[in-house]
């Protein structure tokens, strides 16, 4: 895609009002207005997944004769909680703010800070939801349960009764899926798609080194995704789950703000498209109302001969 160079995206060089740079001083607040909504959604989403981490998951039976897969070590994380936001969101969105000082595209920065939100928070309601749903045990559960090693079991129906820590234990039952993996892979699939579509990865070029940039994202999540299962803290099927969720929501977060990246306006957002689109309908009824003025002064002399 060829860009001119007062506006990326821009198709008509020799038409400085229809092309007319759209930035953070320019357009910033008009575009944040005009997704107000969007963004009351997204607070929305945070006081729903706060809900979510304060109720008390469902807890499913757990026997004297399931304790035996429920005894791997109580370990620290090796990926802190803290550090997700920072890798999956905070990360992609210096990648972000970077481009905009490059490329200075408000609609672009916008859609994209946006859209990872949006993803990560969709992402985690949905991963806590189920969570508290399903209540299945950790593979350190015992530990959590019993913290003394003394395990006590009920005489009747061999169920566990622990006591541990009433918040260790509220933790242990949130093994499916994991919200580690599901919002490092939402987070980063989000940036996967953004860095496909801005060094057009899908031209059919065949630069295998852009498919490289864009699977580093990925790797990345996986890197994570795999480290809470080497931490015991999840069984496998709980991160193959979460990070097909958090690429799933990726996904359709990223292509509500940006076309395809195998698409031929893949490097910039859709309301980039609409903006330039209304600029060049704005010129063309500016050049319009210009030429009509001496016109109808020509055809008013010819009428007064």
């Amino acid at each position: 895609m060829e860009a001119s160079s007062s506006a990326p995206g821009c198709m008509h060089a020799a038409a400085p009002a229809a092309c007319a740079v759209p930035t953070i001083r320019s357009h910033g607040s008009r575009v944040a207005r005009s997704h107000a909504y969007d963004w009351l959604a997204l607070l929305v989403l945070v006081a729903v997944d706060g809900l979510l981490n304060a109720v008390e998951p469902f807890h499913r039976f757990v026997g004297a004769g399931m304790v035996a897969d429920l005894r791997y070590p109580l370990k620290h994380n090796t990926v802190p909680v803290w550090a997700v936001p920072i890798i999956a969101v905070i990360g992609p969105i210096i990648i972000f703010t970077v481009v905009y000082i490059r490329r200075r595209n408000v609609y672009d920065l916008h859609h994209a800070v946006l859209g990872i939100l949006f993803s990560v928070l969709i992402t985690g309601v949905l991963t806590d939801a189920i969570k508290d749903a399903v209540g299945r045990p950790r593979p350190n559960f015992f530990w959590r349960c019993f913290p003394d090693g003394i395990a006590v079991f009920d005489n009747v129906t061999t169920g566990v009764i622990c006591h541990g820590d009433a918040g260790v234990i509220k933790e242990g039952y949130k093994s499916f899926p994991s919200g580690h993996t599901s919002w490092s892979f939402a987070g980063l699939g989000f940036l996967s798609w953004y860095l496909a579509g801005k060094i057009a990865a899908f031209d059919r070029r065949g630069h295998v080194a852009k498919l490289c940039i864009v699977l580093l994202p990925l790797l990345l999540a996986a890197m994570v995704a795999i480290s809470r299962v080497d931490d015991y803290w999840h069984h496998w099927q709980d991160v193959f789950t979460g990070g097909v969720i958090g690429t799933v929501v990726a996904s359709v977060c990223y292509l509500q703000f940006f076309p395809a990246p195998s698409d031929e306006k893949g490097l910039w957002p859709h309301a980039h498209f609409r903006y330039i689109a209304e600029r060049e309908s704005e010129r063309r009824r500016q050049t319009a109302t210009e030429m009509s003025g001496p016109l109808d002064a020509m055809e008013s002399g010819r009428g007064g001969q």
